[in-house]
């Protein structure tokens, strides 16, 4: 075989040993400086008085509390985000309409506006001096310093995740699958739970997670809305927040661990959906049409 035949491949950009192994050693000390190093002393701090002392951390009653409001704020925040998040992509991918480019801007909002100013967007909608607020102290319906306030809020910063993982996949999956589906006699939640829903069901998992880790461990929104009520309104980040300015650091950081602890979690399945082709690593591969609607429907 000749030169012609296989051209030498161009060299990439600092493809030189030197350059590589500098970028290389640059990048591993100053990700084991930023992340490695403080996940560390978290967890060495955490057990720096035993085992004992720090199940006894754990099991204190506001701890207890704090870990049981943020997993029911998870539990009531993520389904309603994922709800809000199909229906949204659905309806950008599926349909055309007047102002969907500006759907797609308000979906995007809560990534560029700081959580604490959207706590304090919720302070003047629904406090006592707020929008809804002389209606909401009339029919005695409490939203901010109570659960509600920090469901909303939580909700608000997570709103883009599951949205922003199916839109670019329902978009490149097109229409044809639901539109054959339909015209074989399919109703349409039956096109939706066997034709769309097993094609984006890893990229609605990968969404669901960061969803998921980001309301366990969002501060700002939810500092502004709670009220920071002890044994009451304090989820983990915050109860986290009140044990280090109490001087309890062996607390704080043995409630700190069980967010660290979250967040591995969250790492290892979310690259365990990446290898299922979800998220930007990779989308998952469509079948025939054909061949998918005669299975699917059928």
């Amino acid at each position: 075989m000749t030169m012609a035949q296989h051209p030498a491949k161009p060299p990439r950009v600092g493809d030189t040993p030197a350059i590589r192994w500098t970028l290389i050693a640059f990048v591993v000390f100053f990700g084991s400086l930023l992340v490695l190093a403080p996940l560390l002393v978290i967890f060495a701090q955490a057990f720096a008085l035993g085992i004992g002392h720090f199940a006894e951390t754990i099991a204190l009653p506001d701890t207890r509390h704090a870990i049981f409001l943020t997993v029911l704020t998870a539990l009531i925040a993520v389904p309603l985000n994922t709800i809000f998040g199909i229906a949204a992509a659905w309806a950008i991918t599926k349909f055309e309409f007047w102002g969907r480019r500006f759907l797609l801007i308000v979906i995007e909002i809560p990534f560029s506006i700081s959580p604490v100013v959207a706590g304090v967007a919720y302070l003047f909608v629904y406090g006592l001096q707020g929008l809804f607020g002389p209606a909401l102290q009339s029919a005695e319906i409490q939203i901010l310093f109570a659960l509600p306030g920090i469901v909303l809020a939580s909700m608000f910063v997570t709103a883009p995740f599951v949205a922003r993982e199916l839109i670019p996949l329902m978009q490149a999956q097109g229409r044809d699958l639901e539109e054959a589906a339909t015209s074989l006699g399919a109703s349409g939640w039956r096109t939706f739970l066997t034709v769309t829903l097993p094609n984006i069901r890893w990229a609605l998992l990968y969404g669901v997670v960061l969803c998921n880790a980001r309301v366990m461990g969002e501060f700002g929104a939810v500092s502004v809305v709670s009220g920071k009520i002890r044994g009451q309104t304090n989820t983990l980040p915050l109860h986290i927040e009140l044990l280090y300015h109490d001087y309890n650091t062996v607390g704080a950081f043995a409630a700190a661990s069980i967010l660290a602890v979250l967040a591995l979690v969250t790492i290892v399945a979310k690259l365990a959906l990446e290898r299922r082709g979800a998220g930007r690593a990779g989308r998952p591969a469509l079948a025939s049409p054909t061949v998918a609607i005669q299975e699917k429907t059928s």
